[in-house]
């Protein structure tokens, strides 16, 4: 193991290049059947899981993506039924984006289908690299957010 770090960093960033473009794919193919895409999906994900309401940007900032492509998103996804908007008492400018009955089923729905395809890819890890890997990616995270 002659690598410098610098050389082990971007072969790690390569790789999570690699896996995301993996992880899209698959996200695309387990959300298509509610015709969905892994974009999608990533949206739904946040606002379910988010403890509280959230506005676009904060909805961007959990998926990583621009502010404008999430409005996009979240344009098409309030169309399609699965959000809705609310006024959002501290910025007048800033709805905050709610899930609908549909956009809440269909979560669920995606929740139960995805468990054994996780359960499956943790078996692919040790418990300790499945952790280490969680604690990697968080200190990468903060590290590239500004934290």
């Amino acid at each position: 193991m002659n690598e410098s770090p610098e050389d082990a960093f971007t072969q790690i960033v390569l790789e999570i290049f690699k896996v995301s473009g993996m992880l899209n794919t698959e996200g695309d193919i387990m959300a298509g059947e509610f015709g969905l895409s892994s974009a999608r999906w990533k949206v739904l994900g946040a606002t379910a899981q988010a403890e509280h309401t959230l506005t676009v940007s904060e909805i961007a900032r959990i998926i990583g993506q621009s502010r404008q492509a999430t409005q996009r998103l979240v344009d098409a996804m309030k169309k399609d039924l699965l959000l809705t908007v609310a006024d959002n008492p501290k910025h007048k400018r800033s709805k905050l984006v709610i899930l609908t009955n549909k956009g809440e089923k269909i979560y669920r729905q995606l929740w139960n289908k995805q468990l054994p395809w996780a359960a499956a890819g943790a078996e692919a890890l040790t418990k300790s690299e499945l952790y280490s890997t969680l604690s990697a990616m968080k200190k990468l995270s903060q590290h590239f957010a500004g934290n």
